[in-house]
């Protein structure tokens, strides 16, 4: 008879614990009303730097340029492009934006090694050199937009996936005496540091790992030549990460949807884990997924064909509505991609852009078994250190991206949807919220408030 009572008390205690952990999401709700739009359009909105004042930087990797606009996004001022009227400011395609001290900026540019410290009026003051080179890829373009300081001015980004598998290609000296054995395809990591660096003293310290995409490289070789294809996975389970406005580093993590926060004095504290609506995949559903994609890269590549100039490396986003894949390439030398590794394979894997590596994806069977709550780059941080993270949709939802709000103890307050065709790109300090609204290859930028 206790044995039985047992039992009943514990699957009882079960079911309540799963009604609490579904109610623990709170219902969606739709984003405040837009309050002012640009009429430039971008070829792309790689990253956006609020400024106090309400106004707003714009890099368009694309287009090359950064573009100021005052608060109502009307007046704009031209801060850098690949002209003569700027001394050419934006010579690479892959250009950083990154928030410096109060209003100031920082733009990368990776063709240079150098960083240009720009004011708030959108002059460039002074010109510094990157503390890393190996790493300037990972503070160019999208990867920039997750780039921040701590309190003492020190820089926190990811670290470069280059230096794990050597830069790529190399051959292999036969044994036989034969010559070149032709070309061996590196070794990419599953996870890269979050890394630490002191400019003034070039100090680095690691202070946490994320685990990345898996990617890896098929190489046919025959008669003397060669051909690559990247393989990937268009559903990873990944870590995103943020820095909060008081220099703690946020990871969030993929495998269980939890929040680790790094201190600035080094302390990590680890949240509990974030309710989220799990949803098993079947073989049935890992097939349909692939072929979903493949269909997916295709159009991608039909446009791309007809774009000029093809689609901007990293900046090759696919899907919408709920939430789609967001598969980026790194590639080129100093643009992106390995130095001295002679261009070609990247990270990440592609499904846009022209003269990369082919693309092709992993088996169903190699799909995880539960879709993950996330893809990578999902995360935003608004003035409040709230985190922003652009969830995967486990059911068909109308409308734009659904976004989880974590606050700072890494508990899910809020759950906000965004227009369709839409995403967030920042956040400014009087709470509006900055959007990249896509008309096909046109991008505009336009301001709503949080309610």
């Amino acid at each position: 008879m206790r044995v039985r009572s047992t039992v009943s008390s514990l699957v009882a205690i079960a079911i309540v614990c799963s009604t609490a952990g579904a109610q623990q999401r709170p219902a969606i709700r739709q984003l405040g009303p837009v309050v002012g739009k640009t009429t430039e359009t971008f070829s792309s909105i790689a990253g956006v730097r609020p400024l106090s004042g309400g106004g707003v930087i714009v890099n368009d990797v694309s287009g090359r340029k950064l573009v100021l606009f005052d608060a109502g996004l009307g007046t704009q001022v031209l801060v850098a492009d690949s002209t003569s009227a700027t001394a050419t400011a934006y010579a690479g395609r892959t250009g950083g934006l990154i928030p410096y001290r109060a209003d100031s900026s920082i733009f990368v540019d990776p063709t240079s090694m150098s960083m240009l410290i720009v004011d708030g009026s959108g002059k460039i003051a002074r010109v510094m050199s990157v503390p890393r080179t190996q790493d300037v890829a990972m503070l160019a373009g999208p990867f920039s937009t997750s780039v921040g300081f701590d309190p003492i001015g020190r820089l926190i980004y990811r670290g470069s996936p280059f230096g794990a598998f050597g830069g790529g290609q190399r051959q292999v000296t036969r044994t036989d005496g034969g010559g070149p054995a032709g070309f061996t395809p590196p070794t990419f990591p599953d996870s890269l540091p979050i890394i630490r660096v002191d400019l003034a003293t070039r100090k680095v310290d690691t202070l946490a790992f994320g685990r990345i995409p898996k990617v890896k490289l098929d190489v046919q070789q025959g008669e003397g030549r060669f051909s690559v294809t990247t393989i990937v996975n268009p559903l990873p389970t990944v870590d995103d990460f943020a820095v909060l406005p008081d220099g703690t580093l946020a990871m969030v993590r993929g495998s269980d949807y939890h929040v680790d926060y790094y201190a600035p004095n080094g302390t990590k504290t680890s949240a509990p884990k974030i309710a989220f609506d799990w949803q098993r995949l079947t073989d049935n559903d890992k097939v349909a997924f692939i072929d979903s994609v493949k269909a997916m890269r295709a159009k991608v590549d039909s446009a791309n064909a007809n774009r000029p100039g093809g689609a901007a490396p990293g900046t090759a986003p696919v899907g919408g509505g709920g939430g789609g894949p967001n598969i980026t390439i790194i590639s080129g030398g100093p643009d992106g991609g390995p130095r001295g590794g002679g261009g070609g394979g990247g990270f990440g894997g592609a499904l846009g852009g022209r003269g990369g590596p082919r693309v092709t994806f992993v088996s169903p069977s190699d799909l995880p078994d539960y879709k993950p709550a996330f893809f990578a780059g999902s995360t935003k941080v608004d003035a409040r250190g709230n985190l922003w993270i652009r969830t995967i949709p486990t059911k068909k939802i109308e409308g734009g991206p659904v976004y989880d709000v974590i606050d700072r103890k890494g508990a899910l307050v809020d759950r906000v949807q965004v227009p369709a065709k839409t995403s967030i790109a920042g956040f400014g300090a009087d709470g509006s919220v900055f959007l990249t609204l896509q008309n096909g290859a046109a991008f505009t930028l336009a301001k709503a408030k949080l309610r």
